[in-house]
């Protein structure tokens, strides 16, 4: 499509829009920042002219419809679209080996990260939970290994700011040994969740981990870097969000569970070392 037609197609969209907004044309111009010598050029249909982008983004938002709408991209007048194109797929492992989440956590360096972990939080595993999970697999024994070293890295370094919430059910059946658990020692169970304890109270106040009631919550395996991105984890590969919007109402689920967390991160050291292993 020629910038003509893109052209007469946004004064089309554009008219529609004034015309069911009831607005004068000096009242719709000042609803999205232009004068109305403006507005008037770019309904006249004398020359193709196209918005500016910022004008274009005003209209989106004020009139709650999509930009390739407007442009005549697309006969979707809602904000789906654009919605469905900030959510991405991403393999777990780049071609080096390394965790996608590695590569994020190294660009939010400064940022405050929110986690939400599958199982047991991957920077606290023990060697033996490690290769319990590998499943006699040295490769992927090793794999973990430097997931868990990397991930330890970061979170102590002095710039950290991590917050980490997951059901308190979670590390009830790993000292329980049932679920995923079934099978492993123990002792093993024992020196894991002293591990965890140890961790916490090392790394507190930069790392803080919150407990919430998996009964009355929910929360899936993810993580929000900053407001920038969030990746939710959907086992080989990772739903990364790169919209703001979806971004922020993801943190502030996240923040909610925080709120009606039963084991504040003050208390959880306390709280995995009481766990009673069976």
């Amino acid at each position: 499509m020629g910038k003509r037609e893109t052209a007469a197609l946004f004064r089309t969209r554009l008219s529609q829009l004034q015309t069911q907004s009831g607005m004068t044309q000096s009242g719709f111009a000042e609803e999205i920042g232009i004068d109305r010598s403006a507005l008037s050029q770019l309904t006249s249909g004398q020359n193709p002219r196209l918005p500016r982008a910022e004008t274009l983004l005003a209209l989106a938002a004020r009139f709650q419809v999509s930009a390739d709408w407007l442009l005549g991209l697309t006969d979707d007048r809602g904000i789906a679209t654009q919605v469905l194109n900030t959510v991405e797929t991403e393999q777990a492992l780049d071609e080096e080996n390394r965790t996608a989440m590695e590569r994020w956590h190294t660009d939010a360096t400064g940022q405050k990260v929110r986690y939400v972990p599958a199982w047991l939080p991957d920077l606290m595993r023990t060697p033996a939970v490690i290769a319990f999970q590998a499943a006699s697999s040295e490769q992927e024994r090793r794999r973990l290994q430097r997931q868990t070293d990397r991930r330890l890295m970061v979170s102590r370094m002095p710039e950290s700011d991590i917050e980490m919430c997951m059901p308190l059910q979670s590390l009830e059946v790993f000292a329980q040994g049932r679920g995923n658990w079934t099978g492993i020692s123990a002792e093993t169970r024992a020196e894991q969740l002293s591990h965890i304890a140890n961790t916490l109270d090392e790394l507190y106040p930069a790392f803080r981990m919150y407990l919430f009631d998996g009964r009355k919550r929910f929360a899936p395996p993810m993580t929000i870097f900053g407001y920038q991105r969030a990746a939710v984890y959907a086992g080989e590969t990772y739903l990364l969000v790169r919209s703001k919007p979806l971004v922020r109402d993801l943190a502030q689920g996240f923040d909610a569970h925080i709120r009606h967390a039963e084991v504040h991160a003050h208390e959880a050291a306390s709280w995995v070392r009481a766990l009673r292993v069976t």
